[in-house]
């Protein structure tokens, strides 16, 4: 059975990993035995990664590129191919968000963000598909979200984005599903990160954050999800493991979706 879950000799693509979601994804497939590659948008997030795989002892190599420009996203596919070898795996982590009520919205920000949570997995997977075929195999994680399925306020641009990258995943397995590349979703639930630590402090009272309250009270698990909470469904939808599952989108979300709420 470990046979199956082992990523030995495979090269992961984790893109946006020098921290985060990606970081602890790109970990969990070191774990399993694959080779790390990542990329970040400028020089220092890069080196910030890098240092942050050698502390933990994984072997990554990191790239500047724009995942949103084209010609970057070729150039870093064919570098990483020519100096560490063929993509096995392509997790499509990079992504951003901008939580602006939608009346209040440039259409320029809502481009913004489409052009990162959409347009650049479509980019980078056009770059690596060729050469699954050629090797006969590969896997294609799209990191999607609870707003694949849920509208939110303030969030226009940002579900619009991942409603499309839960089409873009089902159209990739469906267009390439038969050579033997296998394209599925992984939708993260409220993770507890760095970044979503203001929204999990307690106010001066002692009481929870509003938000806080809110997201447990909505999640059956009664919690947030961490960052670890994600890394065996990555290491399962990019192993042997999950061969015949293909355009699925695994929400590790606690049952929030499941969830209609306690009646008040």
């Amino acid at each position: 059975m470990s046979d199956l879950f082992s990523l030995q000799g495979k090269v992961a693509l984790i893109t946006g990993a020098s921290y985060g979601i990606g970081f602890s994804i790109a970990t969990a497939l070191a774990e399993a035995g694959a080779t790390i590659t990542f990329n970040d948008i400028n020089q220092d997030l890069v080196d910030k990664g890098l240092k942050a795989y050698a502390d933990i002892g994984a072997e990554a190599y990191g790239c500047v590129c724009d995942v949103t420009n084209e010609d970057s996203v070729n150039e870093m596919v064919s570098v990483i191919e020519e100096e560490v070898g063929p993509i096995n795996i392509l997790i499509n982590n990079a992504g951003i968000i901008k939580r602006v009520p939608m009346t209040e919205m440039s259409a320029e920000d809502f481009r913004k963000v489409i052009d990162v949570d959409l347009n650049a997995p479509f980019i980078v997977s056009k770059a690596v598909i060729p050469s699954m075929i050629k090797l006969g195999h590969g896997k294609i994680i799209n990191i999607c979200s609870m707003m694949s399925e849920l509208g939110r306020e303030t969030v226009s641009a940002y579900a619009a984005a991942k409603g499309g990258l839960k089409m873009l995943t089902r159209n990739i397995a469906s267009e390439y599903g038969g050579y033997n590349i296998q394209c599925n979703g992984i939708g993260p639930g409220y993770i507890a990160t760095p970044q979503t630590a203001p929204l999990r402090e307690k106010r001066a009272d002692g009481s929870p954050h509003p938000f806080d309250a809110f997201i447990i009270s909505k999640t059956p698990a009664g919690r947030w999800g961490g960052t670890d909470d994600l890394k065996g469904p990555a290491v399962f939808l990019a192993s042997d493991a999950s061969n015949f599952i293909n355009g699925h989108i695994l929400y590790v979300d606690g049952g929030i979706l499941a969830y209609i709420g306690k009646q008040p």
